[in-house]
């Protein structure tokens, strides 16, 4: 849902801060007063195109910042996270700058983005309908998705998408062996004689590191002895042995202790040297002993670091990296091994083209059942917003190739009025009967809508009387699941909201500039008045508001 909306110096605001509430909120004033730039500002920070003339004269630059409460919005989330993008829990911030120059900067929770990515990050967050407004009802996909959505079918979607890409993938598996036949079985040949000669060197992991270390200790084996014998000479049993001197120091220090106490402190510090040198002695005397000259073992393991030695040359990688290319040319070998054949891989490819093609034809049977409920439900809000005797239809048009998402292309298309044949969405050229089209597509849809905030145009040109209660009313019952926009000229249309507020121009120095002010009850009550009465406004006309507000006049 969108919470606040901050603009500076676009068109003609120079500064404005507005908070959203949940609900049917219609905003409202004098033609020309700047309702649409607000609707501007909010698509300018979803990604809509940037242009010079969105900068406020004599400003430095327009800065627009949207700010969305994205708890329970799963999908956007994910789409945060999966672009890291994320920002603080709960809240997403889509922001836009324009320079004078007509360059643009995105920014998404505080991260550049690109115009590209605030058009997706929006795709989760608010719909625009209107004349002049991204319409997401004229985009293919939109309506495709709308449609599997209808239908509870994104599940078998999804499914169809998994098994055209298996299918794509075995049959490039197919098309790169019968073009590579001849480089696919030399390359088999080679590899097949190098895991051969891999294997025969039996090399396991860790190996390298052991063998070198036992060689080390093999061609220094004399004088790792002589050392042993020499420490253990000089630490414990030569006549100037340490260990000698020190435990005569100590000997006689502790005939002393008797005399001053203080020497406890010495012999604290000695003792556990005492016991340290004897404990190396042992451990260099017990070195000794288990080490031995092996030339036998030595001329052994210097053959084996030859042999990976040459190999490892051979294959122009390190020696410890030799048992990772035994695997990976293993590897290799088994998938060449599954495309050895040319029958196997043209049976895999049919067996994931017939995959496809069942799940492909459920889906389309289920997309058959969801179109024309949906084309009834959208043509029968059609009669009761001035587009009597129109009709709405959903169209399936079989691919010539198969594709992603399914056999066919989906397509809406719209008759306004009895007579008239039905054309696509895309081309209806009245912006009003775009807009309720958009309107009575959205009611039908509202169960299953995903986008929290919805945004409407225009929706009252051509209308008035019974059918503008009727829009008014569609339209609060939106606002009952979703967070409703709406501009709008129609009282029947502004008493029926939770919230409304005017708009309006003022003139200060020479300069134009937008305000708006959220209506209480009083306000509400002159506004729409003025809606009914033009330039004059009467009691009789603010009794008709109040009434149409279902209020009383204090």
């Amino acid at each position: 849902m969108l919470q606040r909306l901050t603009i500076q110096d676009f068109v003609i605001v120079e500064r404005l801060e507005l908070e959203f509430a949940p609900g049917f909120t219609v905003l409202t004033g004098e033609t020309g007063a700047g309702k649409s730039i607000l609707i501007d500002a909010l698509a300018l920070t979803l990604g809509e195109r940037a242009d010079a003339i969105a900068v406020r004269h004599g400003a430095a630059r327009a800065d627009v910042t949207a700010e969305f409460d994205s708890d329970g919005n799963r999908p956007l989330r994910s789409w945060l996270s999966d672009h890291e993008l994320a920002g603080d829990e709960g809240v997403c911030l889509l922001r836009r700058v324009v320079e004078p120059s007509g360059r643009s900067r995105g920014f998404i929770n505080g991260h550049p983005a690109t115009a590209a990515q605030l058009r997706d990050a929006g795709q989760f967050l608010v719909d625009i309908h209107g004349q002049h407004q991204h319409q997401s009802l004229s985009r293919p996909a939109a309506q495709r998705a709308l449609t599997d959505a209808y239908g509870g079918l994104e599940a078998q979607a999804a499914l169809v998408a998994e098994a055209w890409r298996t299918w794509q993938r075995r049959r490039e598996e197919r098309l790169a062996f019968e073009g590579n036949a001849a480089a696919i079985k030399s390359e088999r040949e080679r590899l097949e004689w190098q895991a051969q000669e891999l294997e025969a060197l039996k090399l396991a992991p860790g190996e390298w590191d052991a063998i070198g270390a036992e060689h080390a200790r093999l061609a220094h084996a004399a004088s790792l002895i002589e050392a042993a014998q020499a420490g253990v000479e000089l630490l414990a049993e030569g006549e100037r042995a340490a260990l000698v001197q020190l435990n005569g120091v100590i000997a006689r220090l502790q005939t002393l202790l008797q005399h001053d106490p203080r020497l406890r402190e010495i012999l604290d510090a000695l003792e556990p040297a005492q016991i340290q040198l004897q404990e190396g002695a042992g451990a260099l005397r017990r070195y000794g002993e288990r080490t031995e000259l092996d030339p036998e073992r030595l001329r052994s393991v210097e053959q084996r670091l030859d042999a990976l030695h040459a190999a490892a040359r051979k294959y122009r990688v390190e020696p410890d990296a030799l048992p990772e290319l035994a695997a990976r040319t293993r590897e290799r070998l088994v998938e060449l091994g599954a495309g050895a054949n040319p029958e196997t891989l043209r049976q895999r490819e049919a067996e994931a083209e017939a995959a496809y093609h069942d799940a492909a034809r459920k889906l389309s049977a289920g997309r058959k059942r969801a179109a024309k409920k949906l084309a009834a439900g959208v043509t029968a809000g059609m009669q009761e917003l001035a587009m009597q005797g129109g009709t709405f239809e959903v169209a399936l048009e079989p691919l010539t190739t198969p594709a992603a998402h399914g056999l066919e292309q989906i397509e809406f298309r719209v008759a306004p009025h009895k007579g008239m044949l039905p054309q696509p969405v895309a081309k209806v050229a009245s912006g009003g009967e775009l807009s309720r089209l958009s309107l009575a597509i959205q009611t039908v849809l509202s169960r299953i809508a995903r986008v929290p905030t919805l945004v409407f145009d225009e929706v009252d040109v051509g209308i008035g009387g019974r059918v503008a209660e009727i829009v008014g009313r569609m339209l609060r019952q939106l606002g009952g699941k979703h967070q409703v926009m709406c501009i709008t000229h129609l009282p029947q249309v502004a008493a029926a909201a939770d919230q409304q507020w005017q708009v309006s121009k003022t003139d200060t120095g020479g300069k134009p500039a937008t305000s708006v002010v959220a209506l209480e009850a009083a306000g509400r009550i002159e506004e729409i008045a003025r809606m009914l009465g033009g330039v004059k406004i009467t009691a009789t006309t603010r009794q008709h508001a109040a009434e149409m507000l279902g209020q009383k006049l204090k």
